[in-house]
């Protein structure tokens, strides 16, 4: 569950006692009581970590354990996992290291490391299930101040974080600064308008939120996406050195039941740090395009005799009056009270723009970068709607790009997915009940096709996963589970891969015995080996997920009518960031009663990826020796199964209170 930052002289003098006990011996044969231990809170609020039931607080227990010159306690829980460890790592006297556990692994660390006997928390890292993330906190004041280490996923997730908060403090510390355009040797025209672009942030932030309909206080992020990321090579004139950038990165926000999406922008790595080069901005339903906001990746556009004569060399007087020209469109951005037809006129424009520049441009890595700027912008506002016959010029520009760049090549794989997929989508948004099976059946086919043509292609991994899902929900199973294979197989590492070896393991669930637990809501740790002897059904939902509530009132029938007997309900709830607070709220306003597992992770954290869920609600039965009877249930056959697994007949079967036979 997730905890909120903690501060207060008093549990800082508790600690540090607790820490010049064990290191000079004194007491040792007393240990701290255990409640102490577990008053601790980390000191970021953003951390997924096991906390005890107040009933099970007495079967945990406290240990002195030594480490050469470390000392300090370990915590266990009461099935002997480790739940807290603080040490003194120096042989200084004082604690300076708290790490919290999640199902016995360490997923967050504070650290204190000025030795100066005071604890003073300047530093957090999180770890294993809790991702890659490392903060400074130079003033101990519970904020980070920098990134030691900060994956580009994880940076799309802090500034989705900052923008839902409004709070400036979150984004600073992912901003590009003039020390990192130092730092990476960056060309000093390129410096000064990255440091323009990054200016006033809290400015822009604000003015990107207002009367925003895809970022509220509500909403979470659900996933970053993303092109590969590309190397500016040092020759190219940006900068001294190789530069590693992502040209244009977005991140997939939920708000309620609908999604939306972010533009982060270009992210560009500074040793083990992903940097903003730009204000993340929503992306509005009536705006509907894309902006290039970087500037790594882009020609030079100025023409300033600064630039370095290989940033400049190649660029046209045509093609300058070209870079010139999109300068001053993107300039006209429509505003959120702007008609239709003017969203329309200026993403044709915008797009005639940019095909002009992939006509002119002259190396191949100029043109594939606005190529793909290009299919990003067209496939985007065709689907929501903002670009009349722009699906035509989607499959000219596949067309064009097979010429130029080959039927094999990586760009053409790219362009044709995004087609693809946004013929998909308009066919589907226009076409009645009768004609959407068809459609469906036709995209199989054609995804079936990108991914014989195009193996290697990084859109293939999402094309197959696709493919997989799409049987699965048909209920071709022994189909679905050759393509999750073949994803887990060739792109075991990637989000894709790790999902489809997660839905692997929930398809042959079935006839098996299942080891799931997490925390409760409420405190204390939740494992279904101590529901056995009971007929178990596990939900997995999300406050957003509109089927999940709708499915709710026959769920509490059912919890109703089989009320004393040997069965329970078990929820693990999926929201991406919702606080407990508020997860609580909807369960007190649906009245549900049964045990709630929270995994904030939502469905990119550790219960979900190891099961691949892929949609939601699922829900899992499972009989009284702890077996998978249904991977897959409905509340249709939880109504037939549930009382058979029970043994009771329909005739004997209890009506629910103020039921009509």
């Amino acid at each position: 569950m997730q905890c909120d930052c903690w501060a207060g002289s008093v549990r800082l003098a508790i600690l540090a006692t607790i820490g010049l006990r064990v290191a000079s011996g004194v007491g040792l044969a007393a240990d701290p009581d255990i409640n102490e231990i577990l008053s601790w809170k980390p000191a970021q609020r953003d951390v997924v970590f096991d906390i005890p039931d107040a009933k099970t607080v007495p079967q945990c227990k406290v240990a002195v354990v030594r480490e050469g010159k470390s000392s300090g306690y370990v915590a266990t829980g009461p099935q002997g996992q480790i739940i807290r460890r603080f040490m003194d790592t120096n042989g200084d006297g004082s604690v300076d290291q708290w790490s919290y556990f999640h199902q016995g692994i360490e997923v967050y660390r504070d650290i204190d490391s000025t030795a100066d006997k005071k604890t003073n928390i300047d530093q957090s890292r999180w770890l294993n299930y809790g991702g890659t993330r490392w903060g400074v906190d130079q003033n101990s004041d519970g904020r980070i101040d920098y990134w030691k280490v900060l994956s580009a996923e994880e940076a799309s997730r802090e500034a989705i974080r900052a923008m839902v908060s409004q709070d400036i403090a979150i984004l600073k510390p992912l901003l590009v600064t003039a020390e990192d355009l130092a730092v990476l040797d960056i060309d000093s025209a390129i410096q000064k308008k990255i440091l323009d672009s990054v200016a006033d942030a809290a400015v822009k932030l604000r003015k990107g939120l207002t009367n925003s309909k895809v970022i509220n206080a509500k909403t979470t992020w659900l996933r970053f996406d993303a092109s590969t990321p590309s190397v500016i090579p040092a020759d190219a004139g940006r900068s001294s050195k190789d530069l590693v950038v992502y040209e244009n990165a977005m991140a997939i926000v939920q708000t309620g039941d609908n999604t939306g999406l972010v533009q982060i922008g270009e992210l560009v790595r500074v040793g083990d740090v992903w940097k903003l080069t730009g204000i993340p901005q929503p992306i509005e339903n009536n705006q509907g395009m894309i902006v290039a906001t970087g500037l790594l990746m882009q020609p030079d556009m100025t023409g300033s005799p600064t630039a370095s004569a290989a940033s400049t060399a190649g660029v046209t007087p045509e093609l300058q009056k070209l870079y010139e020209q999109l300068q001053e469109i993107d300039k006209r951005l429509p505003g959120p009270t702007a008609t239709r037809k003017d969203h329309e006129r200026f993403n044709i424009d915008r797009a005639d723009l940019i095909e002009n520049i992939c006509r002119a441009v002259k190396s191949a890595e100029d043109y594939a970068t606005w190529t793909r700027q290009l299919a990003d912008h067209i496939a985007i506002t065709v689907q929501i709607g903002t670009f009349p016959e722009g699906l035509a010029r989607l499959t000219a520009l596949e067309s064009e790009v097979k010429k130029s760049a080959g039927p094999m090549s990586e760009l053409l794989a790219y362009v044709m997915y995004r087609r693809l997929n946004t013929h998909f989508t308009t066919e589907l948004q226009k076409a009645d009940t009768t004609k959407r099976q068809q459609i469906q059946a036709d995209w199989m086919k054609e995804l079936e096709e990108f991914v014989k043509t195009f193996p290697k292609a990084d859109e293939s991994a999402d094309a197959a996963f696709q493919i997989a899902m799409n049987h699965e929900f048909a209920g071709n199973i022994d189909d679905a589970i050759k393509w999750y294979k073949q994803v887990a197989l060739k792109w075991p590492k990637t989000e894709k891969g790790q999902s489809a070896a997660g839905a692997l393991h929930r398809l042959e669930l079935k006839g098996k015995e299942i080891n799931l637990g997490g925390p409760r809501l409420g405190g204390g740790q939740v494992s279904l080996n101590a529901f056995k002897g009971k007929v178990v059904v596990v939900q997995f939902w999300a406050t957003w997920c509109k089927t999940c509530t709708e499915d709710l009132p026959q769920l509490k029938a059912l919890y109703q009518e089989f009320r004393g007997k040997p069965f329970e309900i078990v929820g693990v709830n999926l929201d991406e960031t919702a606080d407990t607070q508020s997860i609580q709220a909807y369960l007190t306003q649906h009245g549900v009663p049964w045990t709630q597992i929270v995994q904030q992770q939502g469905q990119r954290g550790p219960i979900a990826t190891g099961l691949g869920l892929v949609s939601l609600p699922t829900m899992l039965l499972i009989d009284q020796k702890g077996v998978v009877v249904n991977r897959g249930a409905a509340v249709a056959d939880l109504k037939t199964e549930v009382p058979e697994l029970l043994g009771i007949k329909k005739k004997d079967t209890v009506k629910p209170a103020g039921g009509t036979k």
